[in-house]
């Protein structure tokens, strides 16, 4: 048994100062303040020296970093994120693969999670039938053409239960015939609407197989051209509008993903129950525009147009913090707890509670004059 004392421990409803954890074979056995918890004699002791103490991140949307693609060498690319808190990612695939790249990396990701303690709990996929005209390196789209099953199919059965979610575009021709088939295959499967322009109609006649997240609101996305120059509702306004559906933010350093404006304004409206933080960190080769070349947590494509971030889930907090009015209690939420529940995995991770995994994070925050 370990126990973690003199910690402030991040829960769901504010921080429980000078808490104390108890550890048992890797699962939380108690919580409470250090003057109601009965330490045994045998535990080891984990003094947190009054560092706060929080459920370790859970990044559902992320492609690689460290020069690792999470779809091609896994292990290695979790292990990155790992040492930066994310306990829990998925591997998040494409629309620049083929086929046969699809079978193969949905391969690569399942032999990794078969690892002992691997961090890796399944697969995001951000394709293949998304709007062709957003997202990074459109050239690079192969599934452009006819939605046909003899195409998505073998994806659909390889994949099987691994995919936690699956990014669609809902204005495709052909696209419910695909989410039928794939919530046939997997039952569990969250939809979300991803590079897209569809209406907020077009969002909701699809509700019925399972739409509940938007990927990556405010990015990728378009509006329906409407007469006299009016502004016409699209898929941003279809998450916003929808208080079931959870969006996800990318919070960059400089507002470039989303504004700080932006930023507050998606949490004023969906809460921050209903918002998730996520850092599509991405492995570029190609050199920042050079008006972009002082930032350095940003990813661009061969075209100078943004290709995800650099970002890992730590450091997205505290911008996340630093761009709103958000403590750290709210950030937990957003970085842990409400991307478990999106993928039906909160009964395990997400938050600090007796009977889930001691997946734990360290944290020491400066306060704002810069003191600790």
């Amino acid at each position: 048994m370990i126990a973690i004392t003199n910690a402030k421990v991040v829960l769901e409803n504010g921080i429980l100062w000078n808490g104390v954890i108890l550890v048992e074979d890797g699962k939380i056995t108690a919580v409470g303040k250090s003057n109601e918890i009965v330490i045994p004699d045998d535990a080891q002791i984990c003094d947190a020296a009054g560092l706060y103490v929080g459920p370790g991140f859970v990044d559902i949307h992320v492609h690689g970093g460290n020069g690792y693609k999470l779809c091609m060498e896994p292990t290695l690319a979790a292990e990155h994120f790992l040492k930066h808190g994310e306990t829990t990612v998925l591997a998040a695939l494409y629309y620049d693969l083929s086929k046969e790249e699809f079978l193969d990396c949905i391969n690569r990701v399942r032999l990794a999670m078969e690892k002992r303690d691997s961090s890796i709990a399944g697969i995001y996929m951000e394709g293949p039938y998304m709007n062709p005209k957003y997202g990074a390196s459109p050239e690079k789209n192969k599934w452009r053409g006819e939605i046909k099953p003899e195409d998505y199919m073998p994806i659909v059965k390889e994949a099987g239960k691994l995919v936690k979610v699956w990014a669609i575009a809902p204005e495709r021709e052909g696209v419910e015939a695909f989410m039928r088939d794939a919530r046939s295959e997997n039952p569990d499967v969250m939809f979300s609407v991803g590079h897209s322009e569809a209406t907020p109609a077009q969002v909701s006649r699809l509700r019925k197989y399972g739409i509940g997240l938007q990927t990556h609101c405010m990015n990728a996305t378009g509006r329906p051209e409407v007469d006299a120059g009016l502004r016409s509702c699209g898929p941003d306004e279809a998450c916003l509008m929808d208080s079931d559906m959870y969006a996800e933010i990318i919070c960059d350093s400089h507002g470039i993903h989303v504004p700080s404006d932006l930023m507050s304004m998606i949490i004023k409206i969906k809460g921050v129950d209903k918002v998730v933080l996520i850092t599509d960190s991405t492995v570029s080769p190609s050199p920042s525009p050079d008006e972009f070349r002082h930032i350095t947590d940003l990813n661009f494509d061969e075209n100078g147009f943004l290709y995800g971030s650099n970002l890992t889930m730590d450091i997205a907090c505290k911008i996340l913090m630093s761009h709103t009015n958000c403590g750290i209690a709210q950030a937990f939420l957003m970085a842990s707890r409400n991307p478990a529940r999106v993928i039906k995995m909160d009964d395990e991770i997400g938050t600090i509670e007796v009977g889930k995994r001691a997946n734990l994070v360290f944290i020491y925050v400066k306060s704002r004059n810069g003191k600790g």
